[in-house]
C-alpha cells in the first residue's frame, strides 16, 4: 500500500454519557471512539467528543492491556479536563503481545463537581501480522529444469518487512531443500533450486514459514510435458433454461501468437445422466451425446443445436450440457482438445436488490432498487413488477427499463409494526408437480428492514450507492439537501462503511450508516510498457517500468502457452486479499460539518468491518451485523490509465502500435525457445521511471508480462500484465527424427506460414553440406507463392552421409519478383523478409557400438621430487617413463565407425571430476543406481576441499548433482524410512537393508554440504537399528540384484560389515550402541572364520575396512594378513578376486576391465589400508600404491568402472589416496607419438592438473607411444570407440527377437507393429543378476508408451529415453521371459536399417547378448 494510512479502526465503540443538571437545558454529552479490534505496534487513535458543558469535568479513558494502564486521551497526560465544547483525537500504539491476540479492558470516567459517569468494555488487541506472498517463474517444470521463485513479506500496510525462511516439498511430502535463517532485504528474496533428471513427478510446494510460526505455501507442478502450439476454445452459453429450444457451440483453434489454425475440428455435445454409468451398456448410459466433424480453415466452426435431444425438462440428469472439441492441425496431425460447461437451470427469472435502505425511518420514504433477470441473467425490459409490504398493505405496481432496473419508494408515515418485510415479485411460479419432470420458477426478493427510533421523529439518510468507488476520484455522498465530498484512495479500498452521526439541541443523537464497494487499488502505481507491442523474434526491445522511485520490482515474463498448459494463481489484488487477515486494514477518517439547520454533524467512513455501541439514559441507535468482506486488490482507473499512456506517448518516440517497422532485421535466425523469459530485477530511479533492455525469444507467441514492486514510502504494487506478441510476417517449421543410422534417407519437411495480407512470392533454402545427400521432391518452380493466410510444406529426401550430430539450415525467404501470383503482384516485406531455422539430427553408424580404455598412472620423480623419494607411495618409476599403447580393431568393425583419444590428468580424481553425472554409460532406473550420481560428489568435494583445490564452480556442480541425487533417491524411500531397489511405489513390500545403510550413509555425509532432512537420517537408522539381532548382526530385508556378492552378503556377517562401515562413515561413535553391538557381531565372527582359509574373500576385504574406522587396529592387521595371502600380484600391481573365479579376460595393452565384484572388494582393501589409525604405515602406502596401479587400469573412459557399487567405492578408495598422496610439487610433460607424423605433448602442472587435456587420434588402428617426463604423477587414458556389425557370439544370455508381424504383408504394418523379446539365462549359476534389455528403435519409430508400462513380476521397471526403450528385469533364469510392445512411425524414413537389442547383466558386463531385428515394411529385412 502506499504512505502511512491513518490509524485503523475496524469495529468502533461509541460511549455516549447523557447527564441532566438542568431541565431547561440540553444534557452534557460525552463520547469516545476507538476501534474494537486494535493492532499492536501500528499506530491507532482514540477520539473524544464533548458537547453541551455546563461545567468542568475530567474525562479519562484506561486501557488495561498486559500488566499495564495507558491513557487513550492525551498524549502527556493522564486525563483530559474541559471547560468547553471538545472533539479531541489523540494517537496511541500498543506493543506486541507473546501471544498472538489478547483482550483489554477500556475504562471510561467522566467527572464534574455535580456529576460522575463510568463506563467499562472488553476490546481485542491483535499482533501485527505479516502477509507473504511466492511466485515462481512458472507454474510447471519439467525434470532436470531449475525452479526459481520468491518470497514477497510486507507487513498489513503492505510495506516492506524483513522476515521468513523457506523450504521445499516434494508430491511425497519430503522436504527436498531449505534455507535457513534467510533474512528478506527489504521484503524479498530471491531463489532456486534445480529438479533432478527423475524427480517424483506431481505438484510441488514452496513452504514459507514465518517467524510467527504461520506457514504460507505455493503449489508448482513437475511433469514432462510438451508446449501446446495452439488453444482450443469453446464457447456456449454460461446457462440455459429448461425452457430454451436451442444452444449455440462454437469452436476455435487459436495459434499463441493470434492466428487461426487450419485443420479438422471433431466436437460433441453431452448431456450425462446423474446415475454412474452401466457396466451392462457402457458409454451409451454415461450420456446422451450429439457429436460433429469439420474441416476449418479460418480457425472457427459454429452451430446451433437443438435441445430436444438433451432432455432438457427430464429428472435423472446432470443439470449441464458439456461440450469437447478437438483440433487436429494441419500437416502436422497435431491434437488438443478444449472443453466448456453449460448450465442447465430451472429458474425463468429472479429479482435481486441492487440498492435498499437498510433500515426505515416513520415518516420518511423507503428507497429501494431492483434488477430483474431472466434464467441467463440477461435483464428483462418493459415487465411489470409488484412491490408490497407485509402488515402494512402497500402494494404498488412498476415497469422495468431497459437494463431490467426498478427503482420505488415508499410511504412509512402509517407503518406501525417492526420490523418489515419488503417483497418484489414478477410471476408466480407454476405450482404443478411430478418427480419424473423439472418445472421452472420465477424467484422474488425479498428484504428485511429495522425501524429507526426517534423520539423527536429527526433522522439522518444516507443514500446508497450500488457502483463500486473508483480509486483517484471524489465522490459525493449525499445526505439529504447537502453532501460529503469523498477523496476515493487506496487508504479506504477495497470496502468502506460510512458513519455519520448528529447531536441534536435537545441531546439526542441520531445516525445512519452504508457500506461503499471500493476498486481495489494501491499507492504504488506500477505500470509496464513495451517499445512495441508487435515485433520481431530475436530482436531488441525496451520495456519500461513506471513505479514509486526507489521501488525495487520483479519482472516476470512467460510464454502463453505455459499458461495454456497450467493455469496458476498469479499474484494479483485478488489473491493478495486472500492472505490479509481481515480481508484489509481498515481507517477511520473524521469530517465534520455544520450545515445551517444542524448543530453539529460528524461523518466517519471506515473500510471493513464496525460494530457500534451508543449508551445513554434514554435512547439508542441499531447497531449493523458485521460483516464480512474479503478481497482486497490494486487496479488502477482505467481512464487514468490512459491519460497516463496519452502523457507518455507525448514524452516519448515509443511506437506503441501494431507495426513491424519497431526491428531493423532483415533475417532472423531461430534456435532459443524458453518457456520462462524474463525473470530480473530493476530498482526504479528517482524519477519512478526505468528501462531494461531485452531480446526477445526465438519463440513465435504471445509474452505474457508482470511485475511487482516495493517501496519503503509506497509499499506494493501490481502491474497489470502487458502482452508482448512475437511474430513475424511469415515462418517455417521444420519436421525431422531425433536421430538416423548412417544410410537411412528420410524426408525433411519444411512448412512455411504466411500471415500477410496479400501474396508473397517465397524461395524455400536448404543449405548444402557435404554430411548430408538431400534430393527435392517436388519438382519444378524454384520459388512458389503463398497468399492470404496460407502456408506451404516442401521436402527433400535426405539421406546422411556423416557420423555425429549433423546440422540442418533451412531458410525461407520472400522474393523480389516480377512473376505474379495469380493476378497479384507479390509482395515483398520491409523487415523479416527471411526466416532460418536450424537444427541438428543425430547420425550414428550401423552396428553395435564397443568402448574400451587402457589406463595408466605414472609417476617420475625428477630433481624436485628428490625430497619425496624415501616415500613409498606413488610408485616412482625414474625420471623419464614410456608406455606403448596399440589401436586395434576387431575384424567385424564397421568402416569409419573407429575414433579413439588420448587424455592426460594431472589428478588421480581428473576424470571423474569432469563425468560426474556421466559416470557409467548404463541407466540409472532403481534406487541403488541412482546412488553413483549421488555418492560420489561427496568424496570429490572432501578430497577437493582437503588438498584445496576446491573452486565456486566445481563446488557448485558437485552440490547442484548432490541435490539433484538426493531428490532422486527419496524415490525410493518407504514410509517406515527404509529404502528398497525400486521404491515402495513398485510394489516393494519391504525394504532393504543393505541399500537402507548405503542411503543412510550416503545422505549423512552429504548434510556437510546440501541441506538433507534430518527425519530421513533418522528413520532409516531408526529402521536398521530394528533389524539387529541380540547378537549384534543384521537381519537380510528385501532382495539383492547383484548376486555376485550374495554368497557372502546372504551370510549375515558380511551384511553385519556392510552395515557397520556405513554407520562408522557416517559418521557415528565406536562407542554408539548399536555400533558398539555390531562391532562385537563381526569380531565374534572373525575368531571364528580366522582359521578358515575358504572364507569369502569379498567379507574379510569389508571386515578389514570396518575394524580399521573402529580404531580396532590388532583385527585390521590380522584380516590384511589373511587378505595378502588372497592376493593376485601381477604386473606391478596387486588385487583380489571371487574364490573359484577365474582371472579376468585381459587383451593386449590392458583393454579389459574387471568385473564389478572384484574392483570392489580391492578398493575395500585399499580403504583399509588407508584407514589405518592414527595414520596409515609406510607398508600401507607402498601396498596401496601397488593396489592402486590395477584400479586405475579399470576405470573407464568417463571415469566410472563396471558397475554401480564398483564405481562408488572405487572413486571413494581413489579420494583416500589421493588425499594422502596429494603433493602440488613438480612439472610433468607428457608426449604421444604415433609410428607415422602424428605427435602431441602436453603440459601438467599445478594450476591445470584438473584440467582434462584430450587430442583425437587420427590413426586408428595405429601404434602409439606416450613418454612422460619431469616431475610428478600424470594419469594417461586412451578410449577407443568403435562399432561392430552384430553377430551370435557365445554368451549365457540367449535372445530371441522378432516383429509381429514379420512382413509387409498387413497394411498397418508399415506404421506400426510389436517387437517381441525372448530371453533366458543359461549360465553356471542358478539365476542372472538383475538384467537390463535395451531396445534401440528402428528410425523414425517411437514406443507407444502405453504398452511400454509393463506389469509383471519379471518387469521392476521401464523407461523411455530419446530412441531407446529400457526394461529392467530383476534376474533371468533358464525359463523364457518373454516380453511386447509397440511402436508407431512417428517419421516416414527410407531404407531402414536394422536396430540392436542389448540384454546384459547389469553387474557382469560381459555376459551380454546382443540381437538385431528390422521394421518388417524395411528393404533388405534381416
Amino acid at each position: 500500500m502506499g504512505g502511512r494510512r491513518l490509524p485503523r479502526f475496524s469495529l468502533f465503540l461509541l460511549f455516549l454519557g447523557l447527564l441532566a443538571t438542568n431541565t431547561s437545558a440540553a444534557p452534557e454529552q460525552y463520547m469516545l471512539l476507538i476501534s474494537s479490534l486494535l493492532h499492536a505496534e501500528v499506530p491507532e487513535k482514540a477520539c473524544i467528543l464533548l458537547s453541551h458543558l455546563n461545567e468542568t469535568v475530567t474525562l479519562s479513558a484506561v486501557l488495561e492491556y498486559g500488566t499495564e494502564n495507558r491513557s487513550l486521551v492525551a498524549n502527556l497526560v493522564d486525563d483530559l479536563v474541559a471547560n468547553k465544547d471538545t472533539f479531541h483525537c489523540s494517537p496511541f500504539t500498543l506493543p506486541s503481545s507473546p501471544v498472538s491476540e489478547t483482550v483489554a479492558f477500556l475504562s471510561v470516567r467522566v467527572k464534574g463537581p455535580t456529576q460522575e459517569f463510568r463506563k467499562r468494555k472488553a476490546v481485542l488487541v491483535r499482533n501485527m501480522q505479516s502477509l507473504v506472498f511466492v511466485q515462481t517463474d512458472k507454474p510447471i517444470y519439467k525434470p532436470g529444469q531449475t525452479v526459481r521463485f520468491r518470497v514477497v513479506s510486507v507487513d498489513e500496510d503492505f510495506h516492506p518487512l524483513n522476515e521468513t525462511v523457506s523450504q521445499m516439498v516434494d508430491p511425497k511430502r519430503n522436504r527436498i531443500a531449505q534455507w535457513r535463517d534467510v533474512r528478506l532485504r527489504d521484503g524479498f528474496g530471491q531463489f532456486s533450486f534445480p529438479l533432478s533428471s527423475e524427480p517424483s513427478q506431481g505438484q510441488y510446494k514452496v513452504v514459507v514459514q514465518k517467524e510467527s510460526g504461520a506457514r504460507k505455501e505455493h503449489p508448482f507442478t513437475v511433469e514432462e510435458f510438451v508446449l501446446p502450439k495452439f488453444e482450443v476454445l469453446v464457447k456456449m452459453p454460461k446457462k440455459i433454461t429448461i425452457l430454451d429450444e436451442e444452444i449455440a457451440v462454437s469452436v476455435c483453434g487459436i495459434y499463441t501468437y493470434g492466428k487461426p489454425v487450419p485443420g479438422t475440428v471433431t466436437w460433441s455435445v453431452c448431456r450425462r445422466f446423474s446415475q454412474g454409468q452401466s457396466e451392462c451398456y457402457g458409454k451409451e448410459s454415461e450420456a446422451i451425446c450429439e457429436e460433429f466433424s469439420q474441416q476449418v480453415n479460418q480457425g472457427c466452426v459454429s452451430g446451433v443445436i437443438e435441445t430436444k435431444l438433451f432432455q432438457l425438462k427430464q429428472q435423472g440428469f446432470l443439470m449441464n450440457i458439456e461440450a469437447e472439441a478437438t483440433i487436429r492441425e494441419e500437416g502436422t496431425e497435431l491434437e488438443l482438445s478444449g472443453r466448456a460447461v453449460c448450465e442447465v437451470t430451472k429458474t425463468l427469472s429472479k429479482i435481486t436488490f441492487e440498492k435498499v435502505d437498510s433500515h426505515f425511518r416513520r415518516g420518511l420514504p423507503f428507497f429501494g432498487q431492483v434488477r430483474l433477470l431472466d434464467g441467463k441473467d440477461a435483464p428483462i425490459p418493459n415487465a411489470l413488477v409488484q412491490v408490497s409490504v407485509d402488515a402494512t398493505h402497500h402494494l404498488s405496481n412498476h415497469s422495468t427499463d431497459e437494463y431490467g432496473l426498478v427503482q420505488f419508494s415508499i410511504d412509512t408515515s402509517n407503518f406501525t409494526t417492526a420490523p418489515i418485510s419488503v417483497r418484489v415479485t414478477y410471476k408466480d411460479s407454476p405450482v404443478c408437480y411430478d418427480y419424473k419432470w423439472l418445472s421452472g420458477n420465477h424467484e422474488s426478493a425479498e428484504h428485511k428492514a429495522k425501524h429507526v427510533y426517534s423520539a423527536s421523529q429527526n433522522y439522518i439518510r444516507l443514500e446508497p450507492i450500488s457502483d463500486t468507488l473508483v480509486c483517484g476520484h471524489q465522490q459525493d455522498i449525499h445526505k439529504g439537501s447537502f453532501s460529503v465530498e469523498l477523496l476515493v484512495g487506496p487508504e479506504i479500498a477495497p470496502v468502506m462503511r460510512f458513519l455519520i452521526y448528529s447531536i441534536l439541541p435537545d441531546g439526542e443523537v441520531v445516525a445512519d450508516s452504508e457500506k461503499f464497494n471500493i476498486e481495489k487499488c494501491f499507492s504504488n502505481k506500477v505500470e509496464l510498457q513495451f517499445s512495441s507491442i508487435h515485433t520481431l523474434p530475436g530482436s531488441g526491445a525496451r520495456l519500461r517500468v513506471t513505479a514509486s522511485p526507489q521501488s525495487l520490482c520483479a519482472l516476470r515474463a512467460l510464454d502463453q502457452s505455459v499458461l495454456l498448459l497450467k493455469a496458476e494463481a498469479e499474484l494479483s489484488p485478488s489473491s493478495v486479499s486472500l492472505v490479509h487477515p481481515l480481508g484489509w486494514v481498515p481507517r477511520l477518517v473524521s469530517v465534520t460539518i455544520h450545515p445551517a439547520h444542524v448543530q453539529e454533524l460528524h461523518a466517519r467512513h471506515c473500510a471493513k468491518h464496525w460494530d457500534e455501541y451508543m449508551i445513554n439514559h434514554s435512547n439508542s441507535i441499531p447497531v449493523p451485523h458485521r460483516t464480512k468482506h474479503r478481497g482486497w486488490g490494486g487496479l488502477r482507473h482505467r481512464q487514468k490509465a490512459m491519460d497516463s499512456l496519452k502523457k507518455m506517448d507525448s514524452e516519448m518516440s515509443w511506437e506503441n502500435e501494431v507495426s513491424w517497422e519497431s526491428s531493423v532485421q532483415a533475417e532472423t535466425v531461430r534456435k532459443y525457445f524458453p518457456e520462462a523469459w524474463i525473470w530480473e530485477l530493476l530498482v526504479v530511479d528517482t524519477s519512478g521511471q526505468s528501462e531494461v533492455a531485452v531480446t526477445i525469444p526465438d519463440t513465435i507467441t504471445e509474452w505474457k508480462v508482470g511485475a511487482f514492486c516495493l517501496s519503503a514510502a509506497t509499499g506494493l504494487g501490481l502491474a497489470p500484465t502487458t502482452s508482448l506478441r512475437a511474430f513475424q510476417p511469415f515462418f517455417l517449421e521444420l519436421t525431422l527424427p531425433y536421430s538416423m543410422v548412417r544410410g537411412e534417407g528420410f524426408p525433411l519437411k519444411a512448412t512455411v506460414f504466411s500471415y500477410l495480407p496479400g501474396c508473397i512470392r517465397v524461395s524455400v533454402q536448404l543449405e548444402a553440406s557435404p554430411d548430408f545427400l538431400a534430393v527435392p521432391m517436388e519438382k519444378g518452380a524454384c520459388s512458389h507463392c503463398i497468399c492470404g493466410s496460407g502456408r506451404l510444406t516442401l521436402s527433400w529426401m535426405v539421406t546422411p552421409s556423416s557420423l555425429g550430430e549433423v546440422m540442418f539450415s533451412v531458410s525461407a525467404e520472400a522474393l523480389q519478383s516480377p512473376e505474379l501470383c495469380g493476378n497479384e503482384a507479390a509482395e515483398v516485406p520491409e523487415v523479416g523478409r527471411k526466416d532460418t531455422v536450424i537444427r541438428t539430427l543425430l547420425v550414428e553408424p550401423e552396428g553395435i557400438e564397443k568402448e574400451e580404455t587402457f589406463n595408466s598412472l605414472l609417476c617420475v620423480k625428477g630433481e624436485t621430487l628428490q625430497p619425496l623419494m624415501d616415500n613409498p607411495a606413488p610408485p616412482w618409476r625414474g625420471d623419464e617413463v614410456s608406455e606403448k599403447i596399440s589401436l586395434q580393431l576387431p575384424p567385424n568393425t564397421v568402416s569409419g565407425s573407429a575414433r579413439a583419444s588420448f587424455s592426460i590428468l594431472g589428478d588421480i580424481l581428473g576424470s571423474a571430476l569432469q563425468n560426474l553425472q556421466n559416470l557409467l554409460q548404463m541407466p540409472y532406473g532403481c534406487g541403488e543406481q541412482n546412488m553413483v550420481l549421488f555418492a560420489p560428489n561427496i568424496y570429490v568435494l572432501n578430497y577437493l576441499n582437503k588438498t584445496q583445490q576446491l573452486t565456486p564452480s566445481i563446488r557448485a556442480q558437485a552440490m547442484g548433482y548432490l541435490s539433484s541425487g538426493y531428490q532422486r533417491q527419496l524415490n525410493y524411500k518407504h514410509q517406515d524410512g527404509s529404502y528398497s531397489t525400486f521404491g515402495e511405489h513398485h510394489g516393494s513390500s519391504q525394504g532393504n537393508t543393505w541399500l537402507t545403510a548405503f542411503v543412510l550413509k550416503a545422505l549423512a555425509q552429504a548434510r556437510a554440504h546440501i541441506f538433507v532432512d534430518e527425519e530421513h537420517i533418522s528413520s532409516a537408522l531408526l529402521w536398521l537399528s530394528g533389524k539387529q539381532k541380540d547378537n549384534g548382526c543384521f537381519l537380510s530385508s528385501g532382495s539383492l540384484l547383484n548376486n555376485a556378492i550374495k554368497g557372502g552378503v546372504d551370510n549375515e556377517v558380511t551384511l553385519s560389515a556392510y552395515i557397520t562401515t556405513a554407520l562408522l562413515e557416517m559418521p557415528l561413535p565406536a562407542t554408539h550402541p548399536v555400533v558398539r553391538n555390531a562391532l562385537y557381531c563381526l569380531e565374534t565372527a572373525w575368531r571364528a572364520m580366522a582359521g578358515n582359509p575358504d572364507s569369502h574373500v569379498y567379507t574379510k576385504a569389508l571386515l578389514a575396512y570396518a575394524f580399521a574406522l573402529a580404531g580396532h587396529e590388532a583385527q585390521r592387521r590380522e584380516v590384511l594378513q589373511a587378505l595378502d595371502r588372497d592376493a593376485v600380484r601381477a604386473g606391478g600391481s596387486i588385487h583380489w578376486q571371487r574364490s573359484g573365479q577365474a582371472p579376468a579376460s585381459i587383451q593386449p595393452q590392458g583393454w579389459g576391465r574387471a568385473p564389478s565384484a572384484e574392483v570392489e572388494m580391492t578398493a575395500y582393501v585399499l580403504l583399509a589400508r588407508l584407514t589405518a589409525q592414527p595414520a596409515p604405515s609406510p607398508e600401507d602406502l607402498s601396498t596401496a600404491a601397488l593396489i592402486i596401479q590395477w584400479i586405475a587400469k579399470q576405470q573407464n573412459a568417463h571415469g566410472g568402472f563396471s558397475s554401480t557399487q564398483d564405481t562408488v567405492v572405487a572413486l571413494h578408495a581413489l579420494a583416500q589416496y589421493g588425499t594422502a598422496t596429494f603433493n602440488r610439487e613438480g612439472k610433468a610433460a607428457v608426449t604421444v607419438r604415433s609410428k607415422g607424423t602424428f605427435s602431441k605433448e602436453f603440459h601438467v602442472e599445478d594450476d591445470n592438473r584438473l584440467l582434462v587435456q584430450q587430442v583425437a587420434l587420427a590413426e586408428v588402428p595405429g601404434e602409439y607411444s606416450a613418454t612422460v617426463t619431469g616431475a610428478g604423477c600424470v594419469y594417461l587414458q586412451t578410449s577407443l570407440r568403435y562399432n561392430i556389425v552384430a553377430g551370435q557370439g557365445k554368451s549365457p544370455i540367449a535372445l530371441q527377437v522378432q516383429t509381429i508381424p514379420q512382413s509387409c504383408s498387413e497394411v498397418e504394418a508399415e506404421k506400426t507393429f510389436q517387437i517381441s523379446i525372448s530371453a533366458s539365462y543359461t549360465g553356471s549359476r542358478p539365476a542372472s543378476n538383475m538384467v537390463i534389455a535395451d531396445v534401440k528403435m528402428v528410425s523414425g519409430f517411437i514406443p507407444l508408451k502405453s504398452s511400454v508400462k509393463m506389469e509383471s513380476n519379471h518387469v521392476s521397471r521401464t523407461e523411455v529415453t530419446n530412441n531407446h526403450v529400457l526394461i529392467y528385469l530383476e534376474q533371468l533364469t533358464n525359463e523364457t521371459l518373454s516380453l511386447t510392445f509397440t511402436v508407431t512411425q512417428d517419421v516416414l524414413v527410407q531404407n531402414l536399417r536394422p536396430a540392436p537389442v542389448r540384454v546384459y547383466d547389469y553387474y557382469e558386463t560381459d555376459e551380454v547378448a546382443i540381437v538385431e531385428y528390422s521394421a518388417p515394411c524395411s528393404t533388405g529385412r534381416v
